[in-house]
């Protein structure tokens, strides 16, 4: 059903517009009409019309002022002129405004018909895109929480690839790639730095997560994470990597009114800490702040930078050339870590002099700890004794810049070994795991003993196996086997029974199959074979 209004002076032609639609497209239209300017605005803002023709000369405010404050309260009419006066200027203005069609007076059926279905056409396009528009939100509305969460998750746990993360900001359509955290704490009641009765009110805020969840993006342009025990994790995405004095005042009276109105809307008492500004890759940092500082603090609003847990440097210091320093760390790419911390070692040579002991202990304190980290993540063997003479080489250098080329090879050691030492361990295991089956393959040899030995899953091993070997583990030892039952065919290695023993098969049938699959003929025919 359309709604189409008809507005004219003259009576006779709002008859005739009637009588034709009617007659054209009966019982598919709900028309009224109008014959002035004041009227017809009137009439528009009540009966909302879907289509309308349009005089040009009416009685006070004419056709084109009456379109004009018509599209105010209803922008999505489709406008079609009436005009005895074929005038240039009211062409001009009915284009200006988006009207649909200029219709000369006198017209004809025929054309009103043909642009009332131009128009209703158009009705129908603009009805389906806000249906199709709506359906999309509808499912985006539903599918959005679930982004939401991923990508907070991607940020905090760092368990898939910044390609994905990527992915994840496209969808959300965010620029940003500074942000920080907030840990939303729940629960009846506050006492002190706790929650009261926090599984509870977990379980609450769950039930009531999509009035939590729209109250919050009410107040920020954020990402909301699920409940979490008894916490909701925030990203507020930044466009810099710093907040002056006055945006952190403004972020706690925010997060204060938050709370009263999430107390008032839930009856659930919630405390908000807010950690630092951080990039996206080191939002686990600024979460964990978040953390500490509710723990750290009895107020309901608790900013990292308002608390003494966290480490503060003086203004020279490079914070940022140390976070890339140990970022290239892990990145596993040599030159870059090497470069970075030729960089680093010449700030502290361009900024104190030869002799400054805080330049040797800040020396040996990075690469302690460079090589800490590599051992934690490359799966390194560590020896208690391996590193003693790292202080007595730092306190008898001649001079401070005697100790950079130390400086920089010990952390490119360290970023190599991030990968290789890696690499290397899972050699060893696979070359242990060849051993002992080399010692043991004339048992009854399988999988799972071999996994037990080496201490490691069934599945692990076997992928590992596969990969350092290049084929799985029954094909590995089939093909020892079978070269250790060449070697003895070929000499005078016994009968067939006690060969077969020997090679691990307690079946003669089975070992004789086995044998002429991988070599296309039977032990007695290979014997007979190598002996000429």
């Amino acid at each position: 059903m359309y709604r189409i209004m008809l507005a004219d002076d003259e009576g006779i032609v709002l008859d005739s517009l009637k009588m034709i639609i009617e007659k054209h497209f009966p019982g598919e239209s709900q028309i009224e009409t109008a014959k002035t300017g004041r009227d017809v605005i009137e009439l528009a803002e009540t009966f909302r019309p879907d289509i309308a023709f349009m005089d040009i000369q009416m009685p006070g405010i004419n056709g084109i002022e009456a379109i004009r404050e018509i599209k105010k309260s209803s922008p999505s009419t489709e406008f079609i002129i009436l005009s005895a006066y074929d005038k240039f200027d009211y062409a001009r203005e009915a284009i200006n405004l988006g009207v649909l069609e200029y219709v000369n007076k006198p017209f004809s059926a025929r054309s009103i018909t043909e642009v009332l279905e131009k128009a209703m056409k158009t009705v129908d396009f603009r009805k389906k895109k806000r249906s199709d528009d709506l359906r999309i939100r509808e499912k985006m509305e539903t599918v959005m929480p679930i982004i939401e969460n991923g990508f907070i998750y991607a940020m905090m746990f760092q368990e898939i690839s910044m390609e994905d993360v990527e992915n994840y900001r496209q969808l959300l359509g965010m620029s940003a790639d500074h942000g920080c955290m907030l840990a939303l704490a729940v629960g009846d009641d506050q006492h002190g730095n706790q929650m009261t009765n926090a599984v509870g009110a977990g379980v609450r805020t769950q039930r009531n997560y999509a009035q939590v969840r729209e109250l919050l993006k009410e107040t920020w342009d954020c990402v909301v994470g699920s409940v979490i025990s008894n916490k909701i994790p925030v990203f507020l995405p930044m466009k810099t990597g710093k907040m002056d004095y006055e945006e952190r005042i403004d972020m706690i009276d925010v997060c204060r009114e938050l709370i009263r109105k999430l107390k008032r809307m839930t009856d659930i008492t919630f405390r908000i800490g807010i950690g630092s500004i951080r990039k996206l890759n080191k939002s686990m940092d600024s979460y964990e702040e978040a953390l500490k500082a509710l723990v750290n603090s009895t107020g309901s609003v608790a900013h990292v930078d308002d608390l003494p847990i966290r480490c503060r440097y003086d203004e020279e210091y490079p914070v940022d050339l140390e976070k890339e320093l140990f970022d290239s760390l892990k990145s596993g790419k040599r030159e870059e870590c090497e470069r970075i911390a030729g960089h680093y070692f010449d700030w502290m040579l361009d900024n104190y002099d030869e002799k400054n002991m805080s330049v040797r202990l800040k020396t040996l304190e990075f690469i302690l700890y460079a090589e800490h980290a590599a051992y934690l993540d490359g799966g390194m063997t560590y020896h208690f004794r391996e590193r003693e003479h790292y202080l007595p080489f730092v306190m008898n250098a001649e001079k401070n810049s005697d100790l950079r080329a130390w400086f920089v090879e010990r952390f490119g050691n360290s970023c190599s070994n991030m990968v290789t030492k890696k690499g290397e361990h899972e050699n060893q295991l696979v070359a242990r795991a060849q051993i002992y089956i080399q010692e043991n393959f004339q048992k009854d040899l399988s999988l799972d003993e071999v996994s037990r030995y080496m201490d490691l899953s069934p599945y692990y091993f076997s992928k590992l196996f596969k990969e350092e070997t290049g084929s799985n583990f029954v094909e590995y030892v089939t093909n020892l086997r079978i070269r250790k039952a060449k070697e003895l065919l070929a000499g005078d290695g016994g009968s067939m029974k006690e060969i077969c023993a020997a090679v691990g098969y307690g079946d003669p049938n089975y070992f004789s199959r086995i044998f002429k699959k991988n070599t296309g003929v039977t032990p007695t025919e290979y014997r007979e074979g190598e002996r000429g």
